[in-house]
């Protein structure tokens, strides 16, 4: 197989269009060409008044033409108006395990994995465990995925928070409530996507998002997907215990080196204790009450970077309009997305994160009397309006310096003054972006309907962030407006606050993947400050689950 890359053809091309593109690259005849495949497909917007869709494209060929094309030069001469192609063999993108647990392995049973949260990361770290063979243990302490959703929509609706079943805590992870985004920006040169994807296909996630450059899922269709995996890992030997919060880990502080512990097993809420000496760690980045226990028990722990700051809405119209000209709302494109980033002249960065086209702003707290925002879309992205984070990133040697949970202490006091700006009862503070920037409390709505529930209370936001967030996205949101026409427009909506955007701490670990002072336990994934999203978190499971798997199998591990 082939792969061609760089093939550009106009929005509206049709199929036998892509075929003739593939001929005039290679320079080949139609007889040539036994067969072709879209491995990926993209679209380059930067001239509106052009837009054109970009393939990647796996093609089979016979093999007199085959020998031909790769005799030639890597630089193939172009035909036609097709310029800037790359030709090259098609690199296999197929998973290959780490290892496999042979019949005769003694321990198989003794030696059961423990993983620690059901999010993106937790469920491929426990799939691919269970592929293997190791028959791994997974605890959360959330709910299953549907009764977690019936009791986020509780939240919404009614206002009764379940601080153990929310949005960000249950089975999925907080990635089931979300637009459900699937690329990363993590070196993947194994294709570990590739096989998360493949795995999310075989779980009941639509084909295209293997070909799409910028996949998504959306949450409904993730609920029945999760559920698919979780069914897959338990028929492969796996165990899943819901509702079971970790309450301590068993952490043997002697080691032979003198410098490690040694991690022995966990205790559960419930009273159960498990023994184990190897466990993933996949909280997710919320589970605030996880990390004090685990500074408590001697695992270290480290603050690092994030992100403060709050929603802002717009009609989706505005920036379909503002991205694709007169090709807004062509089917082929979908609903438009933006990716803004401005340095300021204080020295801060702002930038959008977690763009939801055609979605909505959502209640994202898991602890009571807190206000903490996210966005979520469908997997039709049909909603009203686009909506996005717009956020300022901190530093704790600058910002939070005084211990290594000071970044939990931030958020809590930001969400905390966001729950009473708001009115104590879970509305979220929000202002009009007209009246953000000229300093002055909103007291009317205009032409766009805040999507947040339970609802917003119009105010002044410059109370909910510290005085250098607030200037610095006073000071971005004009200069986006030059980059997508209409950011700045009057009845924009900011809603207060987003603090979740990352783990603010990191639990450091070696280059086997363990933690850097507790031999068996392996942070993972967005709560240990290694991931940023479905993907990346999804990836690293796969990585830290291979890595216990030789360890228990003592098996060297392969650079990679």
């Amino acid at each position: 197989m082939l792969r061609i890359s760089e093939v550009k053809l106009p929005l509206d091309h049709t199929d036998a269009d892509l075929s003739q593109a593939i001929l005039e690259t290679l320079s080949i005849g139609a007889e040539d060409l036994l067969r072709f495949s879209i491995f990926k497909r993209s679209y380059d917007a930067r001239k509106k008044s052009q837009i054109l869709l970009i393939y990647q494209l796996d093609v089979m060929l016979t093999e007199t033409a085959e020998k031909a094309v790769t005799a030639a030069s890597p630089n193939l001469p172009r035909a036609g108006t097709i310029v800037g192609t790359r030709v090259g063999a098609s690199p296999d993108t197929s998973y290959k395990f780490a290892a496999q647990v042979p019949d005769s392995f003694p321990d198989a049973n003794q030696q059961r994995p423990i993983i620690i949260g059901f999010g993106p990361c937790g469920i491929l770290a426990a799939l691919i465990l269970a592929q293997m063979g190791l028959k791994p243990i997974v605890v959360e302490r959330g709910q299953e995925v549907r009764q977690r959703t019936q009791d986020t929509w509780g939240f919404w609706r009614k206002r009764k928070l379940n601080a153990e079943s929310n949005v960000q805590f249950g089975e999925g992870g907080a990635g089931t409530f979300s637009d459900g985004k699937l690329w990363s920006q993590v070196k993947d040169r194994r294709h570990l996507g590739r096989k998360v994807l493949n795995e999310f296909v075989i779980a009941g996630a639509p084909e295209e998002i293997l070909t799409d450059s910028r996949p998504h899922i959306g949450t409904f269709k993730l609920v029945s997907m999760v559920e698919n995996m979780r069914a897959e890992i338990i028929r492969l030997g796996g165990e899943i215990r819901f509702d079971q919060r970790v309450e301590s880990v068993l952490r043997d502080t002697e080691d032979k080196d003198g410098d490690k512990g040694q991690i022995t097993g966990i205790t559960l809420s419930n009273g159960d204790t498990l023994h184990s000496r190897h466990i993933i760690l996949a909280i997710g980045h919320s589970a605030r009450d996880s990390f004090q226990m685990l500074l408590d028990h001697g695992v270290y722990i480290e603050p690092k970077p994030f992100s403060i700051g709050y929603r802002i809405e717009h009609p989706q119209s505005t920036i379909d309009k503002a991205r694709f000209g007169a090709q807004a709302g062509h089917p082929v494109l979908g609903a438009a997305e933006y990716k803004l980033v401005h340095h300021c002249k204080s020295g801060r960065s702002v930038y959008s994160f977690c763009m939801c086209p055609g979605g909505t702003v959502v209640a994202a707290t898991s602890e009571e009397g807190r206000v903490v925002t996210n966005g979520m879309s469908q997997y039709s992205r049909n909603e009203r309006n686009a909506n996005a984070a717009i956020v300022v990133g901190i530093d704790p040697e600058q910002d939070f310096p005084e211990h290594p949970l000071a970044g939990i202490d931030l958020q809590r006091e930001l969400e905390s003054l966001a729950y009473k700006l708001g009115g104590e009862n879970y509305n979220a503070p929000a202002q009009l972006v007209g009246d953000f920037l000229k300093d002055r409390p909103s007291t009317t709505l205009g032409s766009v309907t805040p999507s947040y529930k339970p609802g917003i209370t119009l105010g002044d936001l410059s109370k909910a962030l510290p005085e250098f967030a607030v200037a610095a996205i006073r000071e971005a949101i004009p200069e986006f407006d030059r980059q997508i026409k209409g950011y700045a427009m009057a009845d924009a909506i900011l809603t207060g606050v987003e603090t979740r955007t990352s783990a603010p701490i990191c639990i450091k670990r070696d280059r086997d993947y363990e933690s850097v002072n507790t031999r068996g336990l392996y942070p993972a994934g967005e709560g240990a400050g290694y991931a940023g999203g479905i993907l990346s978190a999804a990836i690293d499971g796969i990585k830290v689950a291979e890595a216990l798997a030789l360890d228990i199998l003592k098996v060297p591990r392969a650079e990679s």
